[in-house]
This record gives structure tokens, sequence and C-alpha cells, in this order.
């Protein structure tokens, strides 16, 4: 029963008036009385005119209180729809958190990150690496050029400090930090490659470099 049709009702039964009555001095069916009761019916201004004169009570309160319930109702209904989205919204952020990394941009500083992006999670592992050790690096300047490394190119990285042979490398050196190709001469000397046009090659003690993160892959910007 709606509000109208409850109120409707109350009045009618308080003044003593059946819906037989009801209906007859509205020229309307005793069904058609029954179902603005029930609130199948929705009953408009001349109607509420014709019986708030019937039963000599103003129902325009009525309608406004039928307007109010309505607004409740679309509100409600709204609100509803919404929690219901933002809650479907945090289930898919939390489904593609679990499968995707946001992997940290570093320059070659690496105090904070410049930005993220997001890589496929696998088994706890990015790219078969600790998804902590993972990282990009955007290239500062075109030392490596002749290696096709430009200056802006973002590259996949991990965190080591293990000198590789023939690997590329952001390396820390006489207080400066690089990337250079590393080549071993033998347990105790290095030789850095870097080429901005032409091949340029340093010797340097095992011990007086760091390695800081090995360059798995390059992303060109084009």
């Amino acid at each position: 029963m709606s509000r109208v049709g409850e109120k409707v009702k109350n009045i009618r039964t308080s003044i003593g008036m059946s819906q037989k009555q009801l209906a007859k001095k509205l020229g309307v069916s005793e069904s058609f009385i029954s179902e603005i009761e029930s609130g199948r019916k929705v009953i408009n201004q001349s109607l509420i005119d014709r019986l708030s004169k019937v039963l000599g009570k103003d129902i325009n309160d009525i309608t406004m209180s039928f307007e109010e319930q309505v607004y409740k109702e679309e509100k409600t209904e709204k609100f509803s729809s919404k929690k219901k989205q933002e809650e479907v919204k945090d289930v898919w952020n939390e489904a593609f958190g679990s499968v995707l990394k946001k992997v940290p941009v570093y320059t070659y500083n690496m105090e904070r990150p410049i930005s993220f992006k997001q890589l496929p999670l696998i088994n706890n592992k990015v790219d078969g690496y600790a998804q902590d050790k993972v990282l990009y690096l955007e290239i500062e300047d075109d030392d490596m050029i002749g290696f096709r490394i430009s200056k802006g190119d973002l590259a996949f990285a991990h965190i080591t400090h293990e000198v590789e042979n023939n690997a590329v490398c952001l390396v820390e050196y006489d207080n400066k930090r690089t990337v250079r190709q590393i080549k071993k001469l033998d347990n105790s000397k290095l030789l850095l490659l870097s080429n901005r046009g032409s091949l340029k090659t340093e010797t340097i003690g095992v011990k007086d470099i760091k390695v800081i993160a090995k360059l798995d892959r390059l992303e060109i910007k084009l």
C-alpha cells in the first residue's frame, strides 16, 4: 500500500464511509477505489480535488507526501546504484591490482619516481624479477647513442650490484652516475664502453665502481 492510498483509506474509514459509497460519490467503480488505496492507481490533481470535496478534507498534503516519498525512493535508488558502481569499481581495481604492478620510472639519481608504468605481475614477479627490484630508467644523455640508446628513451631495468660481463648498466664512479657497457678485463679491472658516434673506452678498477642496475630492454621514444 502506498502512503497516498493508505491516507485515503484512513480518512474514508474515519468518517465511516465504505469503498462502495466513496466510489458512488465519485462516479467510479468500487474496484477503482480499491486500486487507489492499494497503491496500484496513481491519483491526479483532478481526482485529488474531488476526493477532498467528498471526504471533506484537503488532501493536497497527501500529494506532497507522495511526491516526497517518490523523491526519497529515487534518491535512495540513485545512491544505491552509485554505491554498487563504486563497489564494482573497487572490486575491479583490487583484481587488476593483483595482476598489475606499478613500476616506478627514475632518472639516474633515483631519489624519487618521476612517473609509473604498469606491467603484468606473474607469480609475484615482473619479467622474472622480484617486484620490488624492477624499475624504468629514463636515459638522460646520448652517451650510448652508438648502442641505439638515446636521450629520453625508457629502459626497463632491475636492481643488482653484480658486475656482469657485456651487461649495460647504470653505474656510479668518479662521483657521477651514467649508463655504460661493462667488459671484464681481469679480476680487478673493467672496461667501460660508451659511444656518442664513436666508441670510447675507460679502464677502471672493480673496487672503484658501483653497479646500481642492469638494463634489460629498451622502449624507444619516437
